[in-house]
């Protein structure tokens, strides 16, 4: 089943939709059939995006962890009597 991704020409909202048959989608908040369908590029997993993923996401919990700790020591100074 096809979904398509649009960008209405009257208010700017961008939306997905499934489009069965010859139906004529229309946006979301406003009901404007004047739309503009974009271009969806496709999503590839392999052994070596979700490597990389995973390598972004631990990098990225890393630095949140470090991040905790620097604050929880600034919190524990500032509050040492």
């Amino acid at each position: 089943m096809p979904i398509y991704e649009y960008r209405c020409k009257a208010c700017g909202n961008e939306f997905e939709t499934l489009v069965l048959g010859k139906t004529v989608p229309e946006c979301p908040p406003c009901q404007s059939r004047d739309l503009e369908r974009l271009l969806s590029l496709p999503t590839v997993h392999s052994t070596a995006t979700r490597a990389m993923s995973m390598r972004a996401a631990k990098k990225r919990d890393k630095a949140q962890a470090t991040e905790r700790v620097i604050e929880q020591q600034k919190y524990e100074q500032a509050h040492n009597d």
